[in-house]
């Protein structure tokens, strides 16, 4: 198996750090006082009160006041989770390692397995082979190798326009899309523009446009009549792991403290100093032009401009952190060391 790098280092690139010694796709997460404090790698609103967060070994936990106290979800698997989205206050999606996808139908205080890796493995493989001869030899043998590895690649991030129409992407360009909540699954293996099959690491839209953002530099943006996600010119040959739609535009980030943003839908793209001095590991946009992010080290930026400037918040004590989220006037944090709100600036 060839060796990729998980996000960065502040998520979870255990593969197979869930439930050792059993299957995770048939092990339930456990219930557990601690599991706020274990990893976190991503967080979604649900509805305008709410606050999902997602992470090791099956953790779902919600909170109705802007992180300050937590619930533990039902959730029937125990592989790492990698990102989470609601689409409302009740219908909401997660995937993660093992090709797994679940959904929620009560604002995440429980979860229904979709597929996993198994089954998209299969759903890629037959239907390139039923494409008549057509199939690109390289995509339909790396195919069949998946299928014989098994569930071993992570979906790492999705985006649903509606409660049931949504994308959700993975390592070496795994990419499936579904149109009726989950119910059946279409492989888009072979509709985008990632001939050296690099992993995708994140999926958002900006301006009315679905981007992708990879590794290596890789950035995608969707044709919707063509149905293709085809290749951006890129600023940058570093991984990017993270995608915001903004006031200002499309905000692209990654490693090394790059982050890039475009006012003209991909087309070109302009350095963002943010302060920031490690990899960009997420972030939250708001419409009213505020911007997260945050950053390996632990540290947090915060823009009130869509993007443009950002300013420094103070974190103490500080942690590696892989996610953030914009609730009320403050924030909610996510990383190694589990959860914590974050009282925001009044000057900012």
């Amino acid at each position: 198996m060839r060796p990729y790098a998980l996000f960065v280092a502040a998520t979870l690139s255990l593969a197979g750090a869930s439930s050792a010694g059993s299957d995770p796709l048939q092990t339930p997460a456990s219930a557990s006082p601690l599991a706020q404090a274990r990893a976190i790698t991503s967080m979604a609103r649900a509805g305008e009160q709410a606050v999902v967060a997602v992470g090791q070994r099956g953790h779902v936990l919600r909170s109705t006041d802007a992180g300050r106290s937590w619930t533990q979800a039902l959730v029937p698997l125990s592989s790492d989770l990698t990102a989470v989205q609601f689409v409302d206050a009740r219908t909401g999606y997660a995937v993660g390692h093992d090709g797994v996808v679940l959904k929620s139908e009560d604002g995440g205080a429980s979860w229904a397995k979709l597929l996993d890796g198994r089954d998209a493995n299969r759903i890629a493989l037959e239907q390139l082979q039923g494409t008549g001869g057509e199939a690109d030899p390289k995509l339909l043998e790396e195919a069949r190798r998946n299928v014989e590895l098994g569930p071993d690649k992570p979906f790492l991030d999705l985006w649903f326009t509606t409660a049931n129409e949504g994308f959700v992407i993975g390592a070496y360009n795994l990419i499936f899309h579904t149109a009726d909540g989950g119910k059946t699954w279409q492989s888009w293996f072979d509709r985008t523009d990632n001939p050296r099959l690099l992993n995708l690491y994140a999926v958002r839209p900006a301006g009315g446009a679905l981007y992708i953002a990879g590794e290596s530099g890789l950035l995608l943006k969707l044709d919707a009549q063509a149905r293709r996600f085809k290749a951006l010119a890129s600023p940058y040959k570093g991984s990017f792991f993270g995608l915001l739609g903004t006031q200002a535009g499309v905000l692209a980030f990654g490693m090394r403290a790059n982050a890039f943003l475009s006012r003209d839908e991909g087309t070109t793209w302009s350095p963002v100093p943010t302060g920031l001095v490690a990899s960009i590991t997420g972030g939250d946009a708001l419409p009213d032009g505020r911007v997260l992010l945050v950053d390996q080290a632990g540290n947090v930026a915060l823009s009130r401009d869509g993007g443009d400037r950002f300013t420094r918040v103070a974190v103490q004590p500080p942690m590696p952190l892989s996610t953030a989220l914009l609730a009320g006037g403050n924030a909610v944090l996510g990383g190694l060391r589990g959860l914590r709100p974050l009282d925001l600036p009044k000057d900012h």
